[in-house]
């Protein structure tokens, strides 16, 4: 019933959804561009709607009663942001950990314009041995989904060009803030 009604809701206010997910057992998957809250709502009717259990990370701090019941719900990973370990290491453990793992990450890991993407999610991705799902929103077009299932080949430059031109023409909520470039360094 939330699958359908997600759908709906997605289809009322005209969206449509373009790729399938691909099939396997974990990927990371690619959130970009982010530029508004608005990524984060359609991202979690998207995948409501494809009846996909996806994962993403905030913070441990915000894990407190009662938000950190909802959050847990909506597939909130909480992550320890100042310890060695590090955020990378906790999630390569979840991968090697579990039978089924989907995990969302925005590598602008902002809404703000950024030079560059956070290369958290490669590293993830690399030492998991997981494929990259890259999904995406384009609010021009009204689309979003995936765009395809990439296996990094190691070389990051390779990869990153890549990503780069899945990802030319998309167009962010807030066009501004994203920068296309920044996938390239």
């Amino acid at each position: 019933m939330v699958a359908y009604l997600s759908g709906l809701v997605l289809k009322l206010f005209g969206w449509k959804k373009i790729g399938g997910f691909p099939e396997g057992e974990k990927f990371v998957v690619l959130a970009a561009p982010h530029t508004s809250l608005w990524d984060f709502v359609l991202g979690q009717l998207y995948y409501s709607n494809i009846r996909k259990p996806v994962k993403f990370m905030i913070k441990e701090k915000y894990f407190f009663f009662p938000l950190g019941i909802f959050l847990r719900y909506i597939g909130a990973i909480p992550v320890i942001m100042n310890k060695k370990t590090g955020m990378v290491n906790q999630m390569i453990d979840k991968f090697n950990t579990e039978d089924e793992f989907y995990l969302t990450i925005a590598p602008e890991a902002t809404r703000k314009r950024v030079k560059r993407w956070k290369k958290g999610f490669y590293h993830i991705a690399l030492e998991a041995n997981a494929p990259v799902a890259m999904g995406f929103i384009d609010f021009e077009k009204r689309e979003l989904g995936i765009l395809g299932a990439y296996n990094l080949t190691g070389d990051y430059k390779k990869d990153m060009a890549y990503f780069h031109s899945k990802y030319v023409g998309i167009i962010a909520k807030y066009p501004e803030k994203y920068n296309p470039e920044a996938i390239l360094y």
